[in-house]
């Protein structure tokens, strides 16, 4: 992981909550006020939990909080882990590289009729993946090709 992750006692309060809803682990919480929703970053292998039968917990989750409830799968291999951001895209290759100033670059090609998927509405998927890439493990840009 990139640096210490400091939550706030709202995003705690947030987790709390997830977990109490759910019955899975939460990572992290990222409480995205321009966007009007809330990023929960779920330990590796709940995320079938967290979202529930049908759908069930996101629902009730959505409810209690009054925002949209977007859930990332956590894994420690970076490339695994733009994967699970930008899903349900299909994603043919996360291409990392280094530049000579240390900046960390990833390219991820993906399928062509999944690339509205994978930037979403107003870049808004793109932009949580780009977020969570710096927040983890230093990536300076992430490009959707």
């Amino acid at each position: 992981m990139a640096s210490k992750i400091r939550l706030t006692s709202n995003e705690i309060k947030h987790i709390a909550l997830f977990e109490s809803v759910t019955g899975a682990m939460a990572k992290d919480c990222i409480i995205d006020d321009k966007l009007g929703r809330i990023i929960f970053i779920v330990n590796c292998g709940d995320l079938g939990l967290a979202i529930g039968k049908g759908g069930s917990h996101i629902r009730t989750l959505k409810r209690m909080v009054g925002r949209d409830v977007e859930l990332v799968e956590y894994s420690d291999e970076p490339s695994n882990f733009i994967r699970n951001s930008l899903a349900p895209a299909k994603i043919k290759e996360v291409r990392m590289s280094e530049l000579p100033d240390g900046r960390k670059i990833v390219k991820v090609t993906v399928e062509p009729k999944d690339k509205g998927v994978a930037i979403g509405k107003n870049g808004k998927t793109a932009e949580r993946t780009r977020f969570l890439a710096k927040r983890y493990f230093c990536i300076d840009k992430v490009i959707i090709t």
